[in-house]
């Protein structure tokens, strides 16, 4: 089956994610349509729009993330011509040269773990503590390829043993389908958008939940391999329109009918699921409308 894409939202090329050598060749089957990409950027300077590789701490060190700061969802980062810019309510735009900008290799602390990222000056900085204001200060900082990433740890089931990730929680793509979010609109008393659970990736044309079933597909030249579904928090209570957080809807809706299974307790908890994680199997370039192939072994 196959339609047009209504709106094109950019591409993506080259994630920044390292892998172990594997062999893996099987046949493509069945298809469903791509609607909606976000990953893009300068190739040159990573993802930009990738919540893998920019991450906002405390000034020592500790991330801090809309969990804490809900405010933080409308906050935009991009990059144009070599230039990172910030934007946010209020906020006149911020532009700097990243190469030029960024500061020393600052240690960071994530979920429990050490990890590195560059200082991105004292420019962003200034900016993100105005912006969050409550009278602590903010630095932005960046995950460059020569830093060691984060591994599975013998007590964590995720990432797998063979995967690295930067400053995502367990892998750098988030996969949702537009019928999951229209499935789950149906059951509050007012819709929710699909911007409220920040995918990488936005499918159309499936049913709803398709997507918990593939466990490896290809968009354009890109290969994804499923890690795990996507536990959902209370980040999803903060509506990525005013940056105000509830903590209520829809993630009591979705812990009414979205818990794992018993046997996965252990990995979930009483997080309800609601998308996919993905690890980038092959590298490649991705574009709204392509066609999503589900892979058969």
């Amino acid at each position: 089956m196959s339609r047009r894409h209504r709106r094109s939202r950019g591409n993506a090329r080259r994630p920044l994610f390292r892998k172990l050598p594997q062999r893996a060749h099987s046949a493509l089957e069945w298809n469903q349509r791509c609607h909606m990409v976000r990953l893009r950027g300068n190739p040159r300077l990573c993802f930009v729009s990738d919540r893998s590789h920019w991450l906002v701490v405390t000034e020592d060190g500790h991330m801090a993330t809309a969990r804490q700061q809900p405010r933080l969802v409308l906050v935009s980062l991009t990059c144009e011509g070599g230039r990172v810019c910030l934007n946010g309510p209020d906020m006149e735009e911020l532009r700097f040269p990243i190469e030029h900008a960024a500061g020393g290799v600052m240690d960071c602390r994530l979920h429990g773990e050490d990890i590195q990222g560059r200082d991105c000056g004292e420019e962003s900085s200034r900016w993100l503590t105005r912006y969050l204001g409550g009278g602590g200060t903010f630095r932005l900082v960046h995950f460059e390829t020569q830093m060691k990433a984060r591994k599975a740890e013998e007590n964590k089931p995720f990432p797998p043993p063979t995967e690295e990730v930067a400053y995502a929680d367990v892998a750098p793509v988030m996969l949702l389908s537009e019928s999951s979010v229209k499935d789950l609109s149906s059951k509050l008393e007012q819709d929710v958008t699909v911007e409220r659970f920040r995918p990488n990736i936005v499918i159309s044309d499936c049913e709803a939940f398709d997507e918990d079933s593939w466990e490896e597909i290809q968009i354009g030249s890109v290969r994804l391999q499923r890690a795990m579904s996507c536990g959902r928090c209370l980040f999803t209570t903060i509506d990525p329109d005013t940056g105000v957080m509830t903590r209520k809807e829809p993630l009591q809706t979705l812990k009414s009918y979205r818990v794992c299974k018993p046997s996965e307790r252990h990995i979930y908890k009483s997080s309800p699921l609601f998308g996919q994680l993905h690890n980038v199997k092959k590298t490649g370039i991705l574009q709204v409308g392509d066609v999503v192939y589900k892979i058969s072994r």
